[in-house]
């Protein structure tokens, strides 16, 4: 008999299965699991339902979906996507349900990957990269456990609290059981306090994480930092939003250990929160500490260029007991969209892009601040993203912000309850004149 047309196995089937390892009953295979842990009522799941039926439901739950122009930021960002990029993802040699994971992958993907390493070199001016890693949260766990592995015993991470919380929380889960103390260092008017890190640096740190542009979207003057923390046997962690590189100082130029961020502003949209990829990148010194593989250029037999996997430190099949790699070989779909975007706008178009977000974002800050009395959180330099402190009128603003089609900032305090009434706005190059104006026309009618 089928219970279920997805489950096709019969009763019969399964009492043989239950036979052949020596088990009477579903229940006795599971017998081993204590009765305090295991359900004792069936699952509240919905009945079946046909193709048509499902088809109906989830058409309904997208119709919630509203689109509107996009102030978000905090991590996600709304840019220009060229329309290439997709076109490119969607080959069939690209978009395929196989997982390019073993060595047998092909020269397509393992190019692709070449290149993405390449550029992330480029881009934050370290010395090698890997793909790819699902966030930016997740290679900053990865940056953390390098530094860690890197330093006899230490035992702690110091993190500014102007990190985002996300990449914290993540943090805190990743080495909540590993005996690894993730300590917060307390930040001042939005921005790191850098006195307060140098007074926390111990025998025990392994590394220090910061941000530039940070959760707030200030810019971070990191001088000097690096030479405190290596005085300290430390290592320096730098994330950074990918973007704002074209015009900001890079994670080598700070003389950071290890690169970090995420790439989504690259050629991916927000997805509705994901999928994204995270970067990594690090000096020459700290290349057998990376996690997941790196891909190498050759020549063959022949004498052609050809691309290989080069290094895989860290990957369970050559290291079973000790592997600690903590990547997601799929990703590569994704750091594949990163790479057709960098390659299609090139050095100057990623300068000319960052270019805009900062002036555009100086735009409608500026008319919020000087011509609505907006309260700004820090007089601090911006790239895309500045935060204002609203207060009580946050919900208002937001409400009818949102009313007028547009999301008008993120609510930080949805982040971390810590920053009530802080709202963070953010301004990429696809946002117009008129959109701004707009934006400012409705908040003239709240504060």
């Amino acid at each position: 008999m089928i219970q279920h047309p997805y489950l096709p196995q019969t009763e019969d089937e399964i009492k043989s299965m239950l036979e052949t390892i020596g088990v009477s009953s579903i229940d006795d295979l599971f017998s081993d699991i204590a009765p305090s842990v295991l359900l004792q009522k069936e699952l509240n799941l919905p009945k079946t339902k046909t193709e048509w039926e499902v088809y109906q439901e989830l058409s309904h739950l997208a119709e919630k979906n509203r689109s509107a122009i996009s102030f978000l930021g905090c991590g996600s960002y709304d840019h220009i996507l060229p329309s290439v990029v997709g076109r490119i993802m969607g080959l069939p040699m690209f978009y395929t349900s196989y997982t390019p994971y073993q060595a047998e992958i092909s020269q397509g993907v393992l190019q692709a990957i070449f290149e993405f390493q390449s550029m992330i070199c480029s881009i934050t001016g370290m010395d090698v990269a890997n793909a790819s890693l699902y966030d930016g949260a997740t290679a900053a766990v990865e940056a953390a456990a390098m530094a860690v592995n890197s330093s006899r015993n230490s035992d702690t991470i110091l993190v500014s609290e102007t990190v985002h919380p996300s990449t914290k929380a993540v943090l805190r889960t990743y080495f909540g059981d590993l005996g690894i103390n993730i300590v917060e260092v307390p930040a001042e008017k939005g921005q790191s306090n850098f006195a307060a890190i140098r007074d926390a640096l111990k025998s025990e740190v392994a590394a220090v994480l910061v941000q530039t542009p940070n959760i707030f979207g200030y810019l971070e003057d990191l001088t000097g930092l690096a030479d405190a923390v290596h005085d300290n046997k430390s290592k320096l962690i730098v994330s950074s939003n990918p973007m704002s590189l074209g015009i900001a100082r890079s994670q080598a130029e700070w003389n950071a250990d290890i690169a970090v961020g995420d790439t989504q502003p690259f050629g991916l949209p927000s997805y509705f929160g994901g999928p994204s990829v995270g970067y990594i990148a690090t000096r020459e010194k700290l290349m057998r500490k990376l996690p997941g593989r790196i891909v190498g250029q050759t020549t063959d037999a022949e004498g052609k260029r050809a691309f290989v996997l080069t290094l895989q430190a860290r990957e369970q099949h050559i290291k079973r007991e000790r592997a600690t790699s903590n990547i997601c070989s799929n990703q590569a779909l994704a750091a594949l969209g990163t790479t057709i975007y960098l390659s299609l706008i090139g050095k100057q178009g990623l300068k000319e892009a960052g270019n805009l977000c900062l002036q555009k974002a100086h735009y409608l800050h500026d008319r919020l601040v000087k011509e609505l009395g907006a309260e700004a959180l820090s007089a601090e330099p911006f790239f895309n993203e500045f935060t204002l402190n609203i207060g009580s009128k946050t919900d208002d603003l937001i409400k009818a912000l949102r009313s007028g089609g547009i999301y008008g900032g993120v609510r930080v305090e949805n982040l971390d309850e810590r920053y009530q009434g802080l709202v963070t706005i953010a301004v990429t190059e696809k946002r117009t004149k008129q959109e701004m104006d707009r934006y400012v026309d409705i908040a003239r009618e709240v504060l």
